[in-house]
């Protein structure tokens, strides 16, 4: 009856308040956070939080990501390392290599990468490899 599981995780209790990278901004460098992080500039390097990660509409990452939610509007290319859901909007670019729990692809999405799913502890992996531009219709 009074499970935490029932109770809403605040920002606070996951790391802090969610870290920025705006537009027209330009970074070159690894960033470790225990907090979200939402990227609407140019990344080129590693991201690896215990949170969400989150690619505004005119972000882009070049690099490796670890995180435990990834919500994607803009282009990413590099390896994506998902240990829960990620969400790709019908904006995103993807290219590389995903390793992810759960996958979510919006219509339009384009999803150029080699993929294994199901992760989790005593899961099948399934793979699956899609060589050549391919669009989510």
């Amino acid at each position: 009856m009074f499970s935490d599981k029932q109770k809403p995780r605040t920002m606070n209790e996951v790391g802090g308040q969610p870290n920025r990278i705006e537009k027209n901004t330009k970074i070159k460098g690894d960033i470790i956070s225990e907090a979200d992080f939402r990227i609407d500039g140019k990344l080129d390097g590693n991201v690896k939080t215990s949170g969400k990660v989150v690619i505004g509409k005119d972000g882009y990452i070049h690099g490796k990501v670890e995180c435990v939610n990834a919500d994607i509007e803009g282009s990413f290319n590099g390896e994506l390392l998902v240990s829960d859901l990620l969400s790709l909007k019908s904006s995103a670019v993807i290219e590389g290599t995903v390793s992810v729990n759960k996958l979510a692809v919006e219509p339009g999405a384009t999803f150029n990468a080699s993929c294994t799913m199901g992760g989790g502890k005593g899961a099948a992996g399934l793979k699956s490899s899609n060589n050549g531009a391919a669009k989510a219709s």
